[in-house]
């Protein structure tokens, strides 16, 4: 009324204005009203959300890891119940309890401990992975502002296993080498959370109820790796490393016609659990190199990320590219003096004295260096590159594993005489060895360029298939009619030549060996390798040992052929590969 009288007055004596005045009043009005119904009705919910976000605290739950398993299901990676322990600032009542709990069952520093504790945050973590033992024994003090949330560590039930292949998480559970890496995304699965509900002040209000959301479990990863053949081939590679004295060992064992990898094996290999462990004692040349240096050194896996000169196993690529060009028949002959002279370099035979006149055959069998420089001068540059670009020797693999190195040669138009010469028996170029493995599947499977892989599939967590993985084949990289002939004369390679060490009675295995100087040159230090399939007539099986820097005797012919012939005495029964 007072209102109404006042406007009255005002319109009796300054009608204009008056006028303007209530025409503002209502436009304002009028604007709350629609501001309101906005407010209240249409963006309700969105309100509603942003005031319950400010009295609700997060915490997140981890989703379980899938499994790595083996082909034949056996978990190779698995989860392990641990804790999270965490402080909420604004709801501890008694903080020197709080900090002494946490010392003495955590064994942390009192001053980070501390520091923690009295920072003003939502929620600060204290530790993560904290032994279930301990995290249940902490949730027993019963102490406000502390808050023990259950989730998982990946654990590895075979410890060192396959190290360099699988890989390991970091302590939010992320794959961060290997495999664990390359198929983080389906193992991953989707983290959860725990909503609790505070006060203004961040305070939990008592009874009231938590809202969770469930973490879904990442998918399991089946893998080609057979427990049986690693853990065999493991323990092959450490007793040779061992007898041998040497820096490193490496088996691989595939199936030539797809590319599955039955094992990778990299001795030394390292503990899974404890990933950040040296597993060697320090030089005192490497007390000053940073132990980051070191470890990523430690997970290096040589037979992908690593590069070499093959030596003499390459041969058997030159003398695919001079079947496949015609440029020398089984026919051919050729006559060893112990030397070649290519330009002005005199090059040695490893036999000094000869091998005399040879058939194309022998030439192979006996892995005569200056029969091979002639092999390689009549294939020619051209050729020699479009060969090893068949056999996928200038590109990587594809592996699915990170980290795969390329090759290293020299261009094409630099390559003169001499180059190609040593190139011819496996010199002057670098190439890893999962590349000089998948070009001797390509020789001996029938001349398929396959790529070497270990996943096969996932799962969700009812064993329902999700995906099949899939992998390139590149058919007729050279022709079957070659394929067949270089089995042969790898056959002969280990049935009379230079990997009679491999010989099987009553098996049929085809190989060559390899011994490689490495750089630089008159170092004394050798690679040893040897690369041997069965059997002959349709190849099921491929293996690669490469002892890298061996004392003594270094051959590959001496020590590293006996390696795939122990192996195969064990697993050729095993895989059902029968008696020919």
């Amino acid at each position: 009324n007072i209102l109404m009288g006042f406007f009255m007055k005002l319109y009796a004596r300054h009608r204009k204005k008056a006028l303007a005045l209530i025409s503002i009043v209502f436009v304002v009005l009028f604007t709350l009203i629609i501001k309101l119904m906005q407010v209240m009705i249409f963006q309700s919910e969105y309100y509603f959300t942003k005031a319950q976000a400010l009295h609700e605290r997060e915490r997140n739950i981890k989703a379980s890891r899938g499994n790595i398993l083996d082909t034949n299901g056996v978990v190779l990676a698995a989860n392990k119940t641990v804790c999270t322990i965490s402080v909420i600032h604004s709801q501890i009542k008694d903080k020197e309890s709080v900090v002494n709990m946490l010392v003495n069952e955590l064994g942390l520093d009192r001053q980070e401990v501390l520091k923690k504790v009295e920072k003003i945050t939502s929620i600060e973590r204290i530790a993560s992975n904290v032994e279930k033992e301990v995290g249940d024994k902490i949730r027993e003090y019963n102490l406000d502002g502390v808050k023990v949330d259950e989730d998982y560590k990946r654990y590895y039930p075979f410890s060192s296993l396959a190290s360099k292949v699988l890989g390991f998480t970091g302590s939010d559970n992320q794959g961060i080498v290997g495999l664990e890496a390359k198929y983080d995304a389906y193992l991953a699965g989707t983290s959860g959370q725990i909503l609790t509900l505070t006060d203004a002040w961040g305070v939990e209000i008592d009874g009231a109820e938590e809202n969770r959301k469930e973490p879904v479990a990442g998918n399991d990863l089946y893998i080609s790796i057979d427990y049986n053949i690693q853990k065999y081939a493991t323990q092959l590679a450490e007793r040779t490393k061992e007898e041998k004295q040497a820096k490193s060992v490496s088996i691989i064992v595939m199936n030539p016609q797809n590319g599955e990898i039955m094992a990778m094996v990299n001795a030394p290999e390292y503990d899974l659990n404890n990933p950040y462990e040296l597993n060697f004692e320090r030089s005192e040349e490497q007390l000053s190199t940073p132990k980051m240096d070191l470890l990523n050194n430690m997970w290096r896996n040589f037979c992908i990320n690593d590069t070499y000169e093959p030596g003499s196993i390459f041969k058997m690529v030159t003398a695919t590219a001079v079947l496949e060009t015609k440029q020398a028949t089984l026919s051919d002959m050729f006559t060893c003096s112990g030397y070649a002279v290519v330009g002005d370099r005199r090059i040695r035979c490893h036999k000094i004295a000869g091998h005399g006149t040879q058939t194309f055959t022998q030439t192979v069998m006996n892995s005569c260096n200056p029969a091979f420089i002639e092999w390689g001068r009549r294939v020619g540059v051209d050729n020699f590159y479009l060969y090893m670009s068949k056999l996928g020797l200038l590109e990587k693999t594809g592996i699915d594993i990170a980290g795969e190195a390329s090759t290293i040669i020299h261009k094409k138009e630099n390559v003169g005489e001499v180059e190609l010469a040593t190139m011819s028996f496996g010199q002057s170029f670098q190439i890893t060895p999962m590349q000089m493995l998948r070009a001797a599947c390509a020789i001996v499977n029938g001349g398929k360029l396959i790529t070497p892989h270990f996943a096969v599939k996932t799962t969700d967590s009812s064993g329902n298939v999700v995906q099949e993985f899939a992998y390139n084949t590149q058919e007729n990289a050279i022709e079957k009619e070659t394929s067949d002939t270089m089995r042969d004369i790898l056959r002969q390679v280990v049935e009379e030549g230079g990997g009679k060490k491999a010989y099987i009675e009553g098996f049929s295995i085809g190989g060559k060996t390899a011994t490689s100087q490495k750089l630089p040159r008159g170092s004394g230090k050798y690679i040893a390798s040897f690369i041997g399939f069965a059997p002959v007539s349709n190849p099921k099986v491929i293996a690669m040992c490469i002892i890298d820097e061996p004392q003594g005797v270094y051959y590959g012919g001496t020590i590293a052929a006996p390696v795939i012939k122990e192996l195969y005495e064990n697993i050729l029964p095993y895989l059902e590969i029968s008696v020919d």
